[in-house]
């Protein structure tokens, strides 16, 4: 692993545990040769995923990217960063082992959507709202009536 402060190639492992997930392992490093400590995360890849975009396009799957697509819908909302961490690690289990090399973007966002809906009703509209291109007010509206509709009938049913 590259030193991140002096680019040095020799690093070393001082602590390995199980990250918080429980999906990758966390490692402590340091740097011989500029003392600098760092973490870093290993995680299990299953195969390699690719992303069909609208246009056609394949690119590779990047994590990162979904992650921030979380981040974006919740900022400035009162969501744990790690329930934001179990909901993506969450959708990349379920794209690996569906088996699928190649998984369209709408099917991701999809996932997204899903995982948003449970996690936060105002991050979900803001996703939606770019997700389902929303033109209109009247398309906020719409999504937000159903959210209404959805929490009318969770307080019925307790």
């Amino acid at each position: 692993m590259r030193c991140p402060f002096c680019g040095s190639e020799d690093t070393q492992v001082k602590d390995s545990r199980p990250a918080e997930d429980n999906t990758s392992i966390r490692r402590r490093r340091i740097c011989p040769d500029c003392g600098g400590r760092f973490t870093t995360f290993e995680r299990v890849q299953l195969r390699e995923l690719m992303v069909v975009k609208k246009t056609g396009r394949k690119v590779p799957f990047d994590r990162d990217k979904l992650v921030r697509s979380f981040e974006i819908a919740l900022r400035k909302r009162p969501v744990d960063r790690d329930r934001i961490e179990r909901a993506v690690s969450g959708i990349v289990r379920r794209l690996e082992s569906s088996g699928e090399v190649e998984i369209s973007s709408e099917a991701i966002g999809l996932q997204v959507l899903e995982a948003l809906k449970s996690l936060d009703d105002v991050g979900f509209v803001r996703y939606a709202s770019v997700y389902r291109d929303f033109s209109h007010a009247e398309d906020f509206e719409k999504v937000i009536s159903e959210i209404n509709a959805k929490i009318s009938r969770d307080t019925l049913e307790t």
